[in-house]
């Protein structure tokens, strides 16, 4: 589990198909990842957020770690589209007893969004991503909380195909988000308190 706070930004060292063949062995793509002293203490087997999707570290081999994602994975994120030298954002797991400062956030994405428009000012920026799966949309609220790429961020408005956010300058200075142009994909994670109310409205009408 994770909170949508990122702890800090790595970048991509390398990216392959895996080429597993056998039944045991079911991975799609090996993603390798600079974590610096990020992955302090980690080893084989822990979870990691990386741009909103939780990953299982493979292989570390000084601070480097490598991750195997599944063909499920691949599609339903836009880990795919990542390449050598991309930025992406990195949470480690939350631990008992940590604050959870942003929302509870699983590292499960639910679908991917497109940036549709970004509006600067000095003080903000706003971003308005569509969201093509209508039926997410039951999950969320103007003021609610939502994870874009990883980032635990608070939903402005909501309209038909759409929702923006409101970026400040410490997200913006902290987050990969800034690097974003129009029409870019970005993974999004509703929240899943939300997932479970619509869940059990729609079962028990």
């Amino acid at each position: 589990m994770f909170t949508g706070i990122i702890e800090g930004v790595r970048s991509v060292k390398s990216v392959s198909k895996t080429g597993h063949k056998s039944p045991e062995r079911r991975a799609d793509m090996r993603l390798s990842i600079d974590l610096g002293n990020l992955g302090r203490g980690l080893r084989v087997g822990s979870s990691v957020c990386i741009n909103g999707a939780c990953l299982s570290i493979t292989k570390i081999y000084r601070l480097i770690a490598e991750f195997e994602l599944v063909e499920e994975t691949v599609d339903r994120t836009c880990l795919g589209l990542l390449r050598p030298g991309d930025r992406v954002n990195v949470e480690r797991s939350l631990r008992l007893g940590d604050r959870l400062e942003g929302h509870i956030v699983l590292g499960h994405v639910d679908t991917i969004g497109i940036i549709d428009e970004i509006a600067k000012s000095p003080k903000q920026i706003t971003l308005w991503i569509k969201i093509k799966n209508h039926h997410l949309f039951g999950s969320i609220i103007s003021k609610g909380s939502i994870a874009i790429d990883g980032i635990s961020l608070t939903v402005v408005d909501v309209r038909q195909d759409k929702i923006s956010i409101a970026l400040i300058p410490h997200t913006v200075a902290r987050t990969t988000l800034a690097l974003k142009l129009k029409d870019d994909k970005v993974n999004i994670e509703m929240d899943i308190v939300g997932k479970y109310i619509v869940n059990n409205l729609t079962k028990f009408k």
